[in-house]
C-alpha cells in the first residue's frame, strides 16, 4: 500500500477539536468533519479521512489532552503531524479507581461543573440546547456511579487552585512537546483561551521563578495564535460575533479559523501533494 494512504493525522483538544455542536455533530458519538482540526487535516491533505485521529473530549484539561495524545503517538504508526488545541485551566485529569464507566476504566475529566455548586451554570449554560441537557444528565448519573461527583466537590473546595493548574498544563504542554520532537513529528499548538498565559494583561509567568523557567521551555514557534497576546479560537469567535450554538462557535468559525491557522501549518507541517 502507498504510504500516503497509511498516514495518520492526530488532532488533540476538548469540545471546541471534537466540534460539539457543529452542524453535524451527532450527541457527541463521533468527531466532527466541520472542525477545525479535521478541516486542516484535509486542506493539507495530511491524511486520508478515515486516518484523521481525534483523541479531542469535551470538557478535558490540559494534562487530559496531553495524555490522550500521547497515547495516541505512542499506539499508532505513520503519524504524519498532530495539532493540539490546549484548553481552560480549572479542569483537571484524575486516574481514580477503576471503574468500567471511566474512560479506560481509570480516568476521569474533572470540572467545576461537576461539584454540587456548579449545577446551577451548568442549567444556565445549556438551557438553549436540549441534546446537551440529555448528555449531561446522562453524565451526571456516570458521575454519582463512579465517585467522581463526591471527589470533585472535595477537589474544587479544598485543593484546586489556579497555580496548581498553570503548572500541571504548562508540564503538560512542555512533556508533550518534548516527546513530539524527540519522535520527529511536525506538531502545531493552538489555544481556545489566552488564560492559560495571561490574567487580563499580565503574563503568569512573572508570578515567580518557577513559573517563569517553564514558560521558557514552551517552543512557541510552533503556535498558532488568534491575535495578541495568544488570544484563543473561543475568544476570537466571540470578538468577531460569530454565530454560537449553546456553548461553541458553530461552522462558519471553524472554517474562518482554518484560512487564519494555514500559513503556519504549511510552515511546520507542510502538506502532501495530491
Amino acid at each position: 500500500m502507498n504510504k500516503k494512504f497509511k498516514e495518520k493525522f492526530i488532532a488533540g483538544g476538548c469540545s471546541f477539536t471534537f466540534g460539539h455542536e457543529l452542524s453535524d455533530d451527532n450527541n457527541g458519538k463521533t468527531p466532527s468533519k466541520q472542525s477545525w482540526a479535521y478541516r486542516l487535516s484535509q486542506e493539507l491533505n495530511l491524511c486520508q479521512p478515515d486516518n484523521y485521529i481525534c483523541t479531542a473530549k469535551a470538557g478535558s484539561g490540559n494534562s487530559g489532552i496531553a495524555r490522550r495524545t500521547f497515547n495516541a503517538v505512542a499506539t499508532l504508526p505513520d503519524v504524519t503531524g498532530v495539532a493540539v488545541m490546549w484548553s481552560f485551566l480549572s479542569r483537571y485529569d484524575w486516574a481514580m479507581p477503576r471503574h468500567r464507566s471511566l474512560e479506560n476504566t481509570r480516568w476521569a475529566t474533572i470540572t467545576p461543573w461537576d461539584t454540587s455548586s456548579g449545577q446551577a451554570e451548568v442549567f444556565r449554560e445549556l438551557a438553549g440546547s436540549e441534546p446537551q441537557q440529555e448528555s449531561w444528565k446522562h453524565q451526571r448519573e456516570v458521575l454519582k456511579e463512579t465517585g467522581v461527583h463526591e471527589f470533585a466537590d472535595v477537589l474544587y473546595k479544598s485543593a484546586a487552585n489556579q497555580y496548581h493548574e498553570l503548572y500541571l498544563s504548562w508540564k503538560s504542554i512542555i512533556w508533550l512537546q518534548n516527546i513530539l520532537e524527540k519522535k520527529k513529528i511536525p506538531f502545531v499548538f493552538t489555544l481556545a483561551d489566552n488564560s492559560l498565559f495571561y490574567n487580563e494583561m499580565t503574563l503568569h509567568s512573572e508570578t515567580d521563578s518557577l513559573l517563569k523557567a517553564l514558560y521558557k521551555e514552551i517552543d512557541f514557534t510552533k503556535w498558532v495564535s488568534f491575535g495578541e497576546r495568544m488570544m484563543g479560537f473561543n475568544q476570537w469567535a466571540s470578538l468577531n460575533e460569530y454565530e454560537r450554538g449553546a456553548t461553541h462557535p458553530l461552522d462558519k468559525a471553524h472554517r474562518d479559523a482554518v484560512q487564519l491557522m494555514l500559513p503556519k501549518f504549511k510552515e511546520i507541517i507542510g502538506g502532501n501533494n495530491v
